[in-house]
């Protein structure tokens, strides 16, 4: 099973980038979205998809996300610009049950320390590689 955690969603500001990252999330054959934010309208432009589209796809708002991260039984992988590579930690993730934890606004401090794993891709600035916390670097020219 694979559940994606969306934290910090802002309905006024975040509403088209949320329903991208569930649509995205069921594309690429998560079972569940999880909203930290109470958003009724986005439920309901999920639910459309998946029943106009199908799937078996799930969408829940206003979960209260520090209870599901805590309690989660499977491997929790944050993305963040802050982190190991990706390549480094993807083959120590059991799949299984896979919580992948994508931030709105900023994300609170103590998520980098209640996932198993905090990752980043490769761009223009650098992450020093650390499990926990942040050292950024410029790519030279």
């Amino acid at each position: 099973m694979i559940t994606v955690l969306r934290l910090g969603h802002r309905p006024a500001r975040d509403k088209r980038v949320t329903t991208h990252v569930a649509l995205t999330a069921r594309a690429f054959g998560a079972d569940a979205i999880l909203v930290s934010t109470k958003d009724l309208a986005l439920e309901r432009s999920v639910r459309d998809v998946v029943r106009r589209f199908g799937g078996d796809f799930r969408i829940q708002t206003g979960v209260p996300w520090r209870r599901i991260v805590r309690e989660w039984t499977g491997s929790k992988v944050h993305l963040t610009m802050y982190g190991e590579p990706v390549e480094k930690v993807a083959p120590q993730v059991r799949s299984d049950n896979l919580l992948i934890v994508v931030g709105a606004e900023k994300v609170p401090r103590e998520m980098f320390d209640l996932v198993d794993w905090n990752v980043e891709f490769a761009g223009p600035l650098r992450i020093r590689p650390s499990p926990r916390g942040k050292v950024v670097l410029e790519s030279e020219p």
